[in-house]
């Protein structure tokens, strides 16, 4: 759990993304590989908080940053990424550079609609919520198995205020115009 002079998760992670929001929507320059990468490591302490049911999600967001983090020391941008592995007929490839990317926007796609589905629900429950999102966004994506395993593990989520206390959120900032629209 975090404590009263740490820094605010949600607010770490916004804060991060604000740059890259504001060049996504100006439809500008490429976006700088390490940039976004750095970005999306802190989405990592949010998977962390929702406890042992995300535990597997966790390490494979982890793993796909990392690699991007890596990818940044020798690839400025996304586009040079992208366009490398497509030169490298690599783009489908599992552990290739644009894979591990799609997984990541997954991830941050899945923050986005959890935290959507939070925001709405009045219960202590994360339950429906993570259910929804996962639905959204993982859900045709997984076989049958992955699937199964998912719906099992949402019986062991934190509360809704529990989950607040471990991202130091009082619930204040959590809620009114808080948009992840640079996910």
């Amino acid at each position: 759990m975090a404590g009263e002079g740490e820094e605010k998760v949600l607010r770490k992670i916004i804060t991060a993304f604000e740059p890259l929001a504001e060049l996504a929507t100006n439809g500008g320059a490429d976006m700088e590989l390490g940039a976004f990468a750095h970005a999306c490591a802190h989405v990592s302490v949010f998977f962390r908080c929702l406890g042992i049911a995300f535990k597997f999600g966790e390490k494979d967001y982890v793993s796909k940053v990392d690699d991007l983090i890596e990818a940044s020391n020798s690839i400025q941008t996304l586009n040079d990424m992208i366009e490398l592995d497509i030169q490298q007929d690599c783009v489908t490839q599992l552990g290739s550079h644009s894979r591990n990317l799609l997984r990541v926007k997954r991830g941050l796609e899945l923050v986005k609609v959890l935290y959507e589905e939070i925001v709405k629900i009045e219960g202590n429950s994360l339950r429906d919520a993570a259910t929804v999102a996962y639905a959204k966004v993982f859900a045709a994506h997984h076989g049958w198995a992955i699937r199964k395993a998912v719906a099992a593990g949402v019986y062991a989520l934190p509360s809704k205020s529990s989950f607040l206390q471990m991202l130091n959120e009082d619930g204040k900032f959590f809620y009114p115009n808080v948009a992840f629209t640079a996910l």
